[in-house]
């Protein structure tokens, strides 16, 4: 069964020449939420997400133990108990700076073999596909449409091994932003209040 959808249903092979498998490469906080950049090494886009979905992103990778589930691990506990598996999601769509996406489950029992596609947002997908160590795929029209943010990317994650760099040697005196310098913070908010590139 599908369940309705505000975006186009695309079900489709992840070996398909019109799907680009991508991972996250990193997530950085905003003044409004997280941007979390998903790439490969040709191209690099951001998704806007709220904080504690982008939170959860960056626990998920850093393999942080909750002493208590959290919402989506929740959520995987009940995929597990019902016997469901979560194949790969799916980022199919992108519609004025909104993305949109698909989670692709299997399903089999005594009674057969199903497979269910759920309409979901990018940022709940992408955590679920962490936890499962399952592939984020995304269709080539929403790639090549996206704009590439590889260099942004580059120097951010430059700024932070520095900052950290200096955080292991030095005892700040000052509360510091370790997130991102100015520079950055300004270029990548700026975008997201535009409404660009968001979900």
């Amino acid at each position: 069964p599908r369940l309705p959808s505000r975006a186009p249903a695309l079900t489709v092979h992840p070996m398909q020449k019109d799907v680009v498998e991508v991972s996250v490469k990193g997530v950085m906080p905003t003044a409004n939420g997280c941007a979390v950049f998903l790439g490969n090494d040709d191209k690099t886009f951001v998704i806007y997400v709220d904080h504690s979905v982008g939170n959860a992103i960056q626990m998920t990778i850093n393999g942080v133990k909750k002493d208590r589930p959290l919402t989506h691990d929740l959520i995987g506990h009940i995929l597990l108990g019902l016997g469901a598996k979560l194949d790969y999601i799916l980022i199919n769509d992108v519609n004025e700076g909104t993305f949109f996406a698909r989670i692709l489950l299997r399903m089999e029992n005594e009674l057969g073999k199903k497979i269910i596609e759920i309409d979901a947002r990018p940022s709940d997908s992408t955590v679920l596909a962490l936890q499962q160590k399952r592939p984020i795929f995304t269709s080539r029209k929403v790639f090549d449409t996206v704009e590439d943010m590889s260099e942004i990317l580059e120097r951010v994650l430059q700024q932070q091994a520095q900052e950290n760099a200096g955080e292991s040697s030095l005892e700040e005196d000052d509360e510091e932003d370790d997130d991102l310098d100015p520079e950055e913070t300004d270029e990548i908010d700026d975008d997201e209040d535009d409404d660009k590139k968001k979900e």
